[in-house]
């Protein structure tokens, strides 16, 4: 395939490079960036991409992140893969902090009340949903009894207040995104055109010129 990579990272490398990029985040965050502005659509559809990536990245889908990105700025007709780049708002550094500002603002509007030690135990609690999803299911394809008690409790106490209170935030992020965008993407582009523009008139220019001198050589012949 095209984008393969010739040289397959072992799993711990993979592992390693999503927890931390070689270049570090700030590497990362200005290659996305990059990429963006290089998308060839309007600024207004390539910013509600955007607004789709970061808005994803406040709700409780992980692993799922590319997909519902994917649906939102095909709802909102936005660029998709703008929309996947912005999921990158959401990394290994961020994502606790935007948990808990989500399960704060959930079990606010909910009117429960919120673990305040959440935030140190937020992707373990994750994966121990994840991990009691996995036994449970397993438990049903060998026919024995599976307890859904943990993921019940991991439901009301965590999903689904992250999942209300991450509505909020998320839309006050992804606006201030959206809105700081589309300025940036179309002076980018623009800057753009008059380079790939420029660089026609010179090409235009020496074509024109090489053309002059080989008329006066056959004509002095």
């Amino acid at each position: 395939m095209v984008f393969r990579r010739r040289d397959r990272r072992p799993p711990l490398r993979a592992v390693a490079d999503f927890l931390w990029p070689r270049g570090g985040w700030g590497r990362a965050f200005h290659y996305v960036k990059h990429r963006v502005r290089r998308l060839p659509d309007s600024p207004e559809r390539i910013a509600r991409g955007v607004w789709a990536g970061v808005f994803t990245t406040f709700t409780p889908f992980y692993g799922m992140h590319f997909v519902v990105a994917a649906i939102i700025a095909r709802l909102m007709n936005g660029n998709i893969l703008a929309a996947l780049s912005g999921t990158f708002f959401g990394n290994p550094l961020t994502y606790v902090p935007i948990g808990v500002a989500s399960l704060q603002t959930g079990h606010w509007i909910l009117g429960t009340e919120f673990d305040s030690d959440v935030d140190k135990s937020l992707v373990g609690k994750f994966l121990a949903a994840g991990e009691d999803l996995f036994d449970n299911l397993v438990a049903l394809v060998f026919d024995r009894p599976a307890d859904w008690q943990g993921l019940t409790l991991f439901y009301h106490e965590v999903f689904y207040p992250y999942l209300v209170g991450g509505v909020i935030p998320g839309i006050i992020c992804a606006t201030v995104c959206y809105v700081l965008s589309v300025p940036l993407i179309r002076a980018y582009q623009q800057r753009r055109r008059a380079k790939i523009k420029a660089k026609f008139e010179i090409i235009k220019k020496r074509a024109a010129l090489d053309a002059a001198n080989d008329t006066d050589g056959a004509g002095s012949a």
